[in-house]
């Protein structure tokens, strides 16, 4: 038997909030009108106690604070830019931000009688540098030191809570790099301040944002500043610029390199409270048992589709799934509860894989990998992070027998006799060939073991 999903399908559930990694679990529903509560309060004061970077305390020029008190000294702001993957800089004292006009954030030195500027750093505040075409969409933004102010910087806001600036643009839209280059390095900066943190957003999109509105209200307690349209000077004691990335691989984290110690474990629980997704654990399938596991099997509109989806079906039925086939579907909260309910996720590599994150744990991902060398590709984006999120992992990988790329070329052509000689002719060749004209005819003998191994791999736990 098999089920069929349409996109208006949707599941109602709930997930405990004790299963939210160890620093604060934060309501979705939280607006800038909400109260974030004593305790809550109290364990934000504590990460900031724990985290390198100190909060420190001083009058902003124009404040209400300035005509008094003792403060600590102002630290100098300092860029990371070792990672492969983001730069990012925090400044800790007189920080005002001027978003629309200038496009730069300004930074108060300690008092001198220097009247010069100090230094300044740009950057793209995006977690993809490394790829020179991806922040072609990315607004830089300058951090500067200077001597003083003038009437233009003057204040508008004043903040008691820290800024965190960053931008949406590069390659979002693909539902891997939304998670990779924004959702996965957002969680690791600001899930630490546990919603006390004002988030100031550039290259903003609608539609993007309310895709993935339920993530910002879950790390953010406070309305979103859209940087780009800002008109006023906003004044922070401490701005981070830039998201945090552990790991210089894609969709990973390194705990031993985060200040916090995350994982990719903890991301995943986190997306699943987002959404309430109840499912902890996979269906326990015994010898004995009339349940059937519930194999999810994402099929693509146009590219690395199943040519043959139906004989699929059929196979994983006879061996005794009840099987939900179904393309992956824009709206994040109803899909992600689908997923949730299956106990093995199988599609061809690609992006709709990344729905892996709503799985239970200890559930079974099956990455079917297209003809063409692309291994690295497959353990990089999906192998790794999969056993990162506690998920069982198995992988097939096609023969020329199986690509219909055997209908477009002949057997003598690179293609089939030297793939790598194509991948070194760059980007827009490999895409061409390997991840747009090629669809799949999975042999479905060769490929039954699979299915039975991730049966066995359900019944272990």
């Amino acid at each position: 038997m098999y089920v069929t999903m349409s996109k208006t399908n949707t599941m109602r559930v709930s997930m405990a909030s004790s299963q939210l990694p160890p620093v604060l679990k934060v309501n979705a529903s939280m607006t800038s009108g909400d109260s974030i509560g004593q305790e809550a309060r109290a364990k934000a004061a504590e990460i900031g106690k724990s985290s390198p970077v100190d909060h420190v305390e001083v009058p902003v020029k124009g404040s209400p604070s300035e005509s008094g008190g003792t403060t600590k000294a102002e630290k100098k702001p300092m860029c990371d830019r070792s990672n492969r993957k983001s730069d990012i800089c925090e400044a800790d004292g007189d920080v005002r931000i001027i978003g629309k006009d200038t496009r730069m954030v300004f930074v108060g030195p300690p008092k001198s009688n220097d009247n010069g500027e100090g230094e300044s750093w740009t950057i793209k505040p995006y977690a993809r540098k490394w790829a020179a075409d991806s922040g072609a969409r990315v607004r830089e933004v300058t951090l500067k030191s200077v001597r003083g102010y003038g009437d233009d910087t003057r204040c508008s806001v004043n903040y008691t809570v820290p800024a965190l600036v960053f931008a949406i643009g590069g390659w979002t839209g693909n539902f891997f790099h939304d998670f990779a280059d924004v959702l996965v390095p957002l969680f690791e900066t600001a899930y630490p301040f546990g919603g006390e943190v004002q988030f100031l957003i550039a290259n903003m999109n609608p539609p993007w944002m309310d895709k993935y509105r339920p993530f910002f209200q879950n790390l953010s307690r406070y309305e979103i500043i859209e940087y780009d349209n800002d008109d006023a000077v906003r004044c922070f004691k401490h701005v981070t610029l830039g998201l945090r990335c552990s790991s210089a691989e894609d969709f990973q984290m390194d705990p031993s390199k985060s200040p916090h110690g995350y994982t990719m474990f903890d991301f995943a629980m986190f997306a699943r409270s987002v959404f309430s997704l109840e499912s902890e654990h996979p269906s326990r399938v015994g010898e004995r048992s009339d349940k059937k596991p519930r194999l999810m099997i994402i099929t693509r509109a146009r590219t690395r589709r199943f040519v043959n989806a139906e004989e699929i079906v059929q196979t994983a039925a006879e061996v005794g799934y009840e099987v939900v086939i179904t393309e992956a579907d824009p709206d994040v909260s109803k899909f992600s509860s689908i997923v949730n309910s299956c106990d093995v996720l199988m599609g061809v590599h690609g992006s709709a894989l990344t729905n892996m994150i709503f799985l239970p744990t200890d559930a079974v991902v099956i990455q079917v990998v297209p003809w063409g060398n692309m291994d690295w590709a497959a353990g990089h984006h999906f192998r790794d992070p999969s056993k990162q999120m506690k998920l069982k992992y198995l992988e097939y990988s096609i023969n020329e027998e199986e690509t219909t790329l055997s209908e477009l070329y002949p057997r003598e052509h690179p293609v089939f006799k030297d793939p790598l000689s194509l991948h070194r002719q760059g980007w827009a060749t490999y895409a061409r060939i390997f991840l747009r004209e090629q669809n799949v005819r999975l042999n479905v003998t060769r490929f039954r073991p699979f299915l039975e191994r991730a049966l066995r791999l359900l019944r272990r736990e």
